[in-house]
This record gives C-alpha cells, structure tokens and sequence, in this order.
C-alpha cells in the first residue's frame, strides 16, 4: 500500500465535511450570503443554514478547529449565529399592568387603539390598557409589522384578513375576529405593506 492510499484512509469523515465546507464557502465568499440556503459547489443541491450549522458543530465536536480553514471557520461562526436567530422567540412588549409587569408575544395583539391617555392593546381574550401615547407606541411597533389607518388605530399587519374599498376613497379592514376598522384616506397609502406582492390589473390602495 502506498503512503498516499495510508494517507487517505485515516482521514475521518468530518474532515472531509471541513474541507467541502471549506471549498463550498470559497464559492460564496466573493459576495453576500442570499435567503436561507447554501448551494454547494459540488453537489448543486440547496441545503439550509440550520442543517449546514449542525453538520460543522458535529464535526467541530469531533476534530479540533485548528486543522479548520480560516474561511471554514468563519462559515461555521456565521451559520451559528443565523442559527440562534433563526430560534429566537416571537417578539414579546412588556408593561406594567395592576403592580405587574406582563409580557404578551407582539403577533398575538391585533391592533391598538386610542382610549384619552392610553392605548387599548387588542389582544385576545382580553385587552390591557397601556399609558402611552398611540404615536409613540405606532413608532415603536413600526419595525414589527404594525401599521397606522387612523390618527387613533393601529393594526398588526399579519392580523389583517381583507380590506375593502369604499365610495368615500377610504377602506374598510378586518382583523382576525371579525372586528372592522376604517382606513382614513391619510393613511391609506400604509396598506401596501399589508403585503409584499400585489397582483392582478387593478391597482390597488392607490
């Protein structure tokens, strides 16, 4: 037997893992890492971050990191991190509520309403009054999907079930439960971020 046929049989699988990660991230490095998939190299088969992570943390357990390639190593780091945001929790708004603080996942509330100095946070079953302004509170939630129709409404964009055209040039929207609101003709122009492809020849909220 030669050396270099010896050679080959002590190396181990997760090795041989390493350096097609390694070959695989030298095809990706040149520029910025697209959706949540991987198409490698060799194989041409799209595979996801979180399978991609597991598979280089099984062979980081198995071989030390040192004979990892500094690009691997990078990789490995990179889809790690995708991987714990990939399992964050649903973000959750916390106020103080009768000497509590209470915590309410932000995909559960519906819409918030105006109510004087506080704002009625619609969610099921039951609905809590916060002491803050609806403006700021609109600013705050803007980054999560919620939107504002009226100077004293605003709704979570994925609680939105159909929205409807009135003669008047303003909207009528309903949430999950079947509650409606009206869609001022101020803000109309918010209810393209209700979705992210509008089809059909019509044009639609303006």
């Amino acid at each position: 037997m030669s050396a270099r046929e010896s050679q080959d049989q002590k190396t181990t699988a997760p090795e041989i893992f390493v350096q097609q990660a390694a070959r695989a991230n030298a095809g990706v490095s040149t520029g910025p890492l697209r959706g949540a998939t991987i198409c490698s190299t060799e194989s041409r088969r799209d595979r996801t971050f979180e399978s991609i992570a597991a598979e280089l943390r099984e062979a980081a357990d198995t071989s030390s990191l040192s004979v990892i390639p500094g690009g691997a190593a990078d990789l490995m780091r990179v889809l790690r991190q995708l991987e714990v945001i990939a399992k964050r929790q649903t973000p959750r708004i916390a106020f103080k509520a009768k000497g509590s603080i209470l915590f309410l996942d932000l995909a559960g509330i519906l819409a918030l309403e105006a109510e004087g100095n506080y704002v009625s946070l619609q969610y099921r079953p039951n609905p809590y009054l916060v002491h803050e302004s609806l403006s700021s509170m609109a600013e705050k939630l803007k980054p999560y999907g919620f939107i504002r129709i009226h100077r004293s409404v605003v709704v979570n964009i994925s609680a939105v079930e159909e929205i409807k055209p009135l003669p008047t040039g303003e909207y009528r929207l309903r949430v999950k439960g079947g509650k409606e609101y009206l869609v001022t003709r101020t803000y109309k122009d918010n209810l393209r971020d209700l979705a992210q492809l509008w089809v059909g020849s019509e044009r639609l909220c303006g």
